[in-house]
């Protein structure tokens, strides 16, 4: 008997529809008539056990048990009656087929599931991302050897111990250290739940000791020999920089008048003169974080309520594929598709009708591309015809989907961009123009989101059509302006420059070594953990929403100013994150790895039960208010990890 271990009841149900019928349930399985039988998990059945399971002195708290290190590690299980399911099935089964999800955690869901019943046997690797049942057929054919994937198993048991290691002890310690200065509530802190409310409190303390200051431009109105006018902007010289900040901004009213005085009215010539026909691509279809940071702008929807959508539109309608991806590229081979896949949006958004009419199935974008697709490939609507009742949210997030899949059978955006550099006694201007030749998929895209956390850009110079000038040429500057400007505090986080923020976490950081790692790994957290931990910080009453904005409480910020800087920080999620990758490619084994992670801990440890105490206001009852979540059930259920 072959037996297949799905992730989770949809799967297997995909997976089962796609073997030959008839089909018959029993109990927690579904046999097939070739005699092949599916079982299911429930997310994971089995989890890392609590610390009391290995000594029930650890059911209370105290700071001479620090640090809890276990070197066996013990598992409990959460659904005993799909564990047991799957252990009689297994008494009878010649050949399994994992069928975890296509990521580091579905790959060790089941493997996990295999290791604790002692299954000796033969295993096979299924990597579905498309429940659909001619893409299931595919993966079907498809089948690997399991062993191909064991160090993806062996980096998310990494991750999952590691995890455990350091939430366990870093909240048990200064969850004592606050109780000893008279906070009565739990104190979590965890690996990348404590440097993002890191992020935010220094986020709100930039904002509060900010101070403006003024600086100044000067702008120009240029006047060419035939009549023609344009506004051009100054920009300084070296010689200058006593006069600048940091960023080069004019920080001396005097100055910007004396450059005004001496080029108002003056004459001078074009030194550089440069027209070029650009092509802009269509963006590439969603990852899941692109999809929950322009949800969030586009709908003012929170990342939580985005994947729960996500995964009801694949799980229970299969209606879009494989929610939880960090790739932006499609196979190859899904260009051909293209037609089945339109007609599908057809049926459930017939709005775009016209834009899907007009496109063209021939053109192919950058988005397919099999070198740049990772263990999953982009979120894009399936073929499915199938009737399906959507609510208000799942709909507006399949139409994002929808639209941004329809773009890539449209042609790249064309415009003239000419780029203009002048000399006026002595002094530098420039200005640059857009003139479009072709709107391409700009005329299918949603309009563009209003700004959400960063202030608009100014306005460029000559965004009209510039005249068309050569090198050489005179001008004469008709007018100066000087603006009165002042410099902008940050902006507070919102929940889409939050998701943003922790995707490109590595521009918070000065180390280039950090930086890289942050940078190669696509910042802190996944994309399926950063809506929870998020929700953790609300929930703990660290953070707190005041209107769109997002702001850390009075508790998050005392627990931030006690904690050492390697935790409030992203540099350790990086190094960890560099050497989970490392045990993927087979270059680091996992026992090392938790040996550094221990000896890490111990060193923290100490450092933290130095202080003694700690000093925590107390949680506010109405300090935390969480973003209003989905009606959709998540994939997998809470782990006691404290990320």
């Amino acid at each position: 008997m072959r037996l297949f271990i799905a992730e989770k009841p949809s799967l297997a149900r995909a997976i089962a529809d796609a073997l030959p019928g008839p089909l018959t349930r029993q109990g927690d399985s579904i046999a097939c008539a070739d005699g092949s039988v599916v079982a299911w998990c429930a997310g994971h059945i089995l989890e890392t056990a609590p610390p009391e399971d290995y000594d029930p002195k650890y059911k209370s708290w105290r700071l001479e048990d620090l640090p809890i290190a276990p070197t066996e590690w013990r598992l409990v299980v959460t659904t005993a009656p799909l564990l047991k399911t799957i252990k009689t099935l297994l008494k009878r089964a010649t050949r399994v087929v994992h069928a975890g999800d296509p990521d580091r955690e579905g790959q060790l869901l089941v493997d996990e599931v295999l290791v604790h019943l002692g299954y000796p046997g033969p295993v096979d690797r299924l990597l579905v991302s498309d429940m659909s049942p001619d893409a299931v057929r595919r993966q079907l054919a498809a089948l690997q050897p399991n062993a191909r994937f064991q160090s993806l198993s062996h980096s998310a048991l990494g991750r999952q111990r590691a995890d455990w290691l350091y939430g366990i002890n870093m909240t048990r310690l200064y969850t004592l250290l606050g109780r000893n200065a008279g906070y009565d509530g739990v104190l979590s802190v965890g690996r990348v739940q404590t440097p993002l409310l890191g992020l935010i409190v220094r986020r709100d303390l930039a904002i509060e000791t900010f101070e403006p200051r003024p600086y100044f431009t000067l702008m120009a109105t240029m006047a060419t020999k035939s009549g023609a006018t344009f506004r051009a902007r100054w920009q300084p010289s070296e010689a200058d920089a006593a006069h600048l900040d940091d960023e080069k901004r004019l920080l001396s009213k005097a100055f910007a008048e004396a450059v005004r005085a001496r080029t108002a009215g003056a004459s001078g010539f074009v030194t550089a003169y440069a027209q070029e026909k650009k092509l802009q691509p269509p963006p590439l279809p969603y990852s899941l974080a692109d999809l929950q940071i322009d949800a969030a702008k586009r709908l003012g929807l929170s990342a939580q309520v985005v994947l729960d959508a996500c995964q009801s539109l694949y799980e229970t309608h299969r209606l879009t594929t494989y929610p939880r991806s960090d790739c932006s590229h499609l196979p190859e081979a899904h260009h051909a598709q293209g037609p089945e896949v339109l007609g599908a949006v057809l049926r459930r958004v017939p709005a775009l009708a016209p834009l899907i009419q007009r496109a063209d199935l021939s053109l192919r974008s950058k988005a397919w591309n099999d070198k740049k697709v990772t263990a999953h490939h982009a979120i894009i609507p399936t073929a499915n015809l199938a009737p399906a009742a959507l609510g208000p949210v799942e709909l507006a997030v399949y139409e994002l989907v929808a639209r941004r899949y329809l773009l890539q059978f449209y042609p790249p955006h064309e415009f003239l961009q000419t780029e203009l550099e002048l000399e006026l006694a002595g002094e530098r201007f420039t200005a640059s123009g857009r003139q479009l030749h072709s709107p391409g998929w700009k005329a299918a895209a949603a309009a563009d989101p209003p700004p959400d956390d960063v202030d608009r850009p100014e306005a460029s110079p000559g965004e009209a059509v510039l005249p068309p000038l050569r090198k050489g040429e005179p001008v004469t500057a008709r007018a100066v302006d000087i603006a009165d400007k002042l410099t902008q505090p940050p902006r507070p986080f919102t929940d889409a420059s939050l998701m943003q923020a922790m995707v490109n976490v590595a521009s918070f950081v000065t180390d280039p070594q950090v930086k890289k790692i942050l940078h190669d790994t696509d910042g802190i957290g996944t994309p399926a953990t950063r809506p929870a931990i998020i929700e953790t910080l609300f929930e703990r009453g660290y953070i707190a929403r005041i209107k769109k904005n997002i702001v850390s409480t009075s508790t998050g910020r005392a627990l931030v100013q006690a904690l050492p800087a390697v935790a409030t920080t992203p540099d350790m999620t990086a190094v960890w994150e560099a050497a989970l990758r490392a045990i993927v490619d087979r270059q680091q084994d996992l026992p090392s790895f938790l040996a550094r992670v221990r000896a890490q801990l111990t060193h923290l440890v100490d450092q933290g039960r130095a202080l003694g105490q700690i000093a925590v206001p107390r949680r506010a009852a109405a300090a935390a208010t969480p973003p209003p979540r989905s009606s959709s059930s998540p994939r997998r259920p809470a782990r006691p990890s404290a990320r």
